[in-house]
């Protein structure tokens, strides 16, 4: 443990903000693997929805610094092939 003040402080600080990121974290997870589910299931138009959910909340995470923004892009660029692949095999 600290033993001053100011660095007790800051890992209050510090533990608060990794508790935080870690709940951003599994959100943005939660809401590729409902478009990852929705792709396996077949259901284009539920892969869609959550595409577009999902999408927000991944971008929001590179503002955050979370996520690097070429890891944001290959999330979203992968999902979005598999669900115009799933469309395509429907028709």
């Amino acid at each position: 443990m600290a033993n001053i003040k100011s660095a007790a402080k800051r890992a209050r600080q510090s533990e608060r903000r990794r508790q935080h990121n870690v709940a951003l974290r599994s959100r943005m997870r939660t809401a590729i693997k409902k478009v990852i589910n929705a792709i396996e299931a077949g259901k284009s138009e539920q892969a869609a929805e959550a595409y577009k959910s999902a999408t927000p909340k991944i971008d929001a995470l590179v503002n955050k610094g979370l996520i690097h923004k070429n890891k944001a892009a290959r999330h979203k660029s992968n999902l979005h092939k598999a669900i115009r692949a799933l469309d395509q095999n429907r028709t």
